[in-house]
This record gives C-alpha cells, sequence and structure tokens, in this order.
C-alpha cells in the first residue's frame, strides 16, 4: 500500500527556479506597463495641469519610475 507525506512540499508541485522566474518576469512587465501609462498620461497634461500637482515635466521619468520623493 501506498502512502503520501503531506507535511513537505513536493518539488515538482511548487515550480522552484521556474515559477520564480516567471512570477519575476510577469512582475517586471508589469511594473513596466504601469511606469509606461504613468509616462503616457502625465506627458498629455499641460504645463498648467502639472504645475496644479506640483510637477514639472523634467519630474515625469521620476514619477513613472517610481523614484520620486519630495
Amino acid at each position: 500500500m501506498a502512502s503520501i507525506n503531506a507535511t513537505r512540499a513536493n518539488p515538482a508541485l511548487t515550480g522552484g527556479f521556474a515559477s520564480g522566474f516567471f512570477t519575476a518576469t510577469v512582475s517586471r512587465l508589469a511594473a513596466w506597463n504601469d511606469a509606461r501609462i504613468t509616462r503616457k498620461s502625465l506627458s498629455q497634461l499641460s504645463a498648467r495641469e502639472l504645475d496644479d500637482i506640483g510637477l514639472c515635466y523634467g519630474d515625469i521619468n521620476d514619477v513613472a519610475a517610481g523614484g520620486f520623493r519630495r
């Protein structure tokens, strides 16, 4: 009779390296797309509108990259 040990993670089911690589790739792709959309949206605003929210055209790339701090 066969028994199953359910207390340990099965490496075949957890994915290991391949799963981590896939997750990291999808995460980086999502972050890139979010930055692209943010950059595009802010670029469409006028200088007056950007000034209203405390930005200028030179700040757009920093905001899109997530490194903008005031």
